[in-house]
């Protein structure tokens, strides 16, 4: 399950409104519908794609994605959550973001992956800018932390090369309860603004 930043900030009520509305309208992404709850069963049943990934509904099947698609859309109704798929040319779910947002905190969490096909092709971090500058500059949060497992060298790579503080490691609790060790990290808005605007 999600857990806020260790750092804390604390949103001010019209910062707060501003960012629970982005999230609510979601301007720039695909949010997932039923209409991809197939597409992302297919998606994360291939066990490259979400073995890394802690905080996904198990066993994976279509009434189980179905589930979590339809909890995900109430947490954006309330502000504090979009679940967005990536589409190829066809239309096939290639990947999916899960952006959790904390607005009285003015910070969030990323969690996604890419079919197994289109992994190790350099887009990962290019991905990861685009999801970064997205929350920053869309959503309006100030702070983002990440977490990934201690052996998930690619999404390590990823979140380095973002520009992300390492801060230790941090617990990382699954739905069933069971616990992950997981490499923690931070990022300012301000920090990516000197790193991508300068």
């Amino acid at each position: 399950m999600s857990a806020p930043p260790k750092t804390v900030l604390v949103a001010t009520p019209e910062e707060e409104a501003a960012i629970r509305q982005a999230v609510r309208t979601a301007e720039g992404r695909v949010v997932a519908g039923p209409e991809h709850v197939e597409g992302l069963a297919a998606l994360l049943a291939d066990p490259r794609v979400s073995d890394p990934i802690y905080d996904l509904p198990r066993p994976i099947t279509t009434e189980s994605v179905a589930r979590w698609v339809a909890e995900s859309e109430a947490l954006r109704q309330a502000g504090e959550c979009v679940l967005a798929v990536n589409l190829d040319e066809a239309g096939e779910v290639v990947g999916y973001s899960r952006f959790t947002v904390w607005p009285d905190r003015s910070s969030a969490e990323i969690a996604g992956a890419t079919r197994a096909d289109r992994q190790n092709s350099g887009q990962g971090r290019l991905g990861v800018a685009r999801s970064i500058a997205w929350m920053f500059e869309t959503l309006g949060v100030r702070l983002i932390g990440l977490t990934a497992a201690l052996d998930n060298v690619r999404s390590a790579a990823a979140i380095d090369g973002a520009g992300f503080q390492r801060m230790g490691e941090r617990e990382s609790v699954r739905p069933d309860g069971s616990i992950r060790r997981s490499i923690y990290w931070e990022l300012s808005r301000d920090q990516w603004t000197r790193l991508h605007r300068l």
